[in-house]
């Protein structure tokens, strides 16, 4: 997969949820994680990341909006379940953004929707939880970007065909 991509948070409060962000984004390979305006008692994170991604993935705190400062073309992607969004299965990703989720028990600031290149919304009828909702958002890069075959037209996996393409395997009757 090309490109590069960070994973962020406003207003983060609780340091369990930050904990799920960043194992999240260790596990699908973030370049990055940033919090913006995080409650200072988040810096408790430690304890609940068990994956260490402090020690694989940088983190970067910043204090407000104005001092947010990401990679020169670096498309920042606001994920948030508010009108005008794109739903994410329908989302193009660029080849390198910086998501950024919305605080707990709330949103995204209207200065950080204003700064967003790009708003993309998880088709629920509610908001879930950071942490799920940055697993879902980095997925769906993941299906987007990895250059996965098309899935097959029945349910079950697929295999490799003798003309290099991929298949659904034949089932025998009994």
């Amino acid at each position: 997969m090309r490109g590069y991509f960070g994973v962020g948070v406003e207003g983060i409060s609780k340091p369990l949820n930050l904990g799920a962000v960043m194992r999240t984004a260790h596990a699908f390979g973030a370049s990055f994680v940033f919090t913006v305006g995080a409650d200072h008692r988040v810096r408790d994170v430690q304890r609940s990341d068990t994956s260490s991604a402090y020690d694989h993935v940088p983190y970067y705190d910043w204090d407000s909006l104005d001092d947010l400062v990401l990679p020169m073309g670096c498309a920042l992607v606001g994920v948030e379940l508010v009108d005008g969004a794109v739903d994410l299965p329908t989302f193009k990703h660029p080849a390198a953004a910086a998501y950024v989720l919305g605080r707990e028990k709330g949103s995204l600031s209207d200065e950080m929707l204003a700064r967003c290149a790009h708003v993309v919304k998880i088709p629920t009828k509610f908001c879930v939880n950071v942490g799920l909702a940055a697993a879902i958002t980095l997925y769906d890069r993941t299906l987007a970007m990895g250059g996965w075959p098309e899935r097959p037209l029945m349910p079950g996996g697929k295999e490799l065909g003798d003309a290099g393409t991929w298949v659904t395997p034949k089932r025998s009757r009994r």
